[in-house]
């Protein structure tokens, strides 16, 4: 009897570990989701692989594959275990090993491409908590916000919504290049990209996302004077839109 007790409370106790991998500033989370935390933790990751940008003049990469450089490769490791919260095979890849703890061949990183885990990250760190359907794959949220069954999470067409920050915009990559708002949800998976919307101007949005050039990168996307992505024969390099319904705009003022 005394045995079966114990192996029920260690049986508990291991299943609390995925929760608890998630530091409880983020979990509880001590402050109201808000759309300014997720903006600097994106701009945070941005500024740590190098401010790399498509900007001309923009740095260069210090290594040539920055996700399997010295105190970056474990940066992605912990993009890919907080962002899925210790759960799957994948929590436990890193920028160059796979669960195993194995050193993959360079050549194989798109196996391993950790754009969703980067974007999972922002938000569980922000403090989404179990609102946002965090995934290996950006279909998965994708989809969710196009289905409705997320509470934060609605999909919109470029043409009839205006970005804001800390929104996403999402593509289709390889086989799924022509994929359209209009196609979702899907029913499977699907390679694509996502980006976090930091910053806006007049007629630009700057957006950050992970894995681009294997490191975390700024990209420019033009927008017309109603704020709207533009469009060249009604399609767009960004067609589909994630609207994220934060809690607050910015951080509660200091008591």
């Amino acid at each position: 009897m005394r045995r079966g007790i114990a192996v029920v409370i260690l049986a508990a106790a291991l299943a609390g570990c995925a929760t608890n991998v998630v530091p409880d500033f983020a979990a509880k989370p001590y402050v109201l989701f808000n759309r300014e935390d997720a903006v600097a933790i994106a701009l945070r990751e941005w500024r740590l692989f190098g401010s790399l940008s498509d900007e001309p003049g923009s740095p260069e990469p210090a290594a040539a594959k920055s996700e399997r450089a010295p105190g970056l490769w474990e940066r992605v490791g912990e993009y890919w275990w907080l962002g899925l919260g210790g759960e799957g095979r994948d929590a436990r890849w890193t920028g160059k090993h796979d669960a195993n703890g194995n050193v993959f061949p360079a050549a194989d990183d798109e196996r391993y491409a950790w754009s969703a885990a980067f974007i999972s990250y922002v938000m569980r760190i922000a403090g989404a908590g179990d609102r946002f359907p965090y995934s290996a794959n950006h279909a998965g949220y994708v989809n969710a916000a196009a289905a409705g069954t997320s509470p934060i999470l609605k999909a919109h067409a470029p043409q009839s919504y205006t970005p804001k920050l800390g929104d996403l915009l999402c593509f289709g990559r390889d086989w799924a290049a022509n994929l359209r708002f209009s196609d979702l949800p899907t029913r499977g998976f699907w390679p694509g990209h996502c980006a976090i919307v930091v910053a806006g101007q007049a007629n630009v949005l700057s957006v950050v996302g992970g894995n681009e050039e294997d490191a975390v990168t700024m990209d420019h996307v033009g927008i017309g004077s109603d704020g709207r992505l533009l469009s060249v024969d009604r399609s767009t390099e960004w067609p589909i839109v994630i609207e994220i319904r934060y809690d607050a705009e910015t951080e509660p003022d200091p008591p």
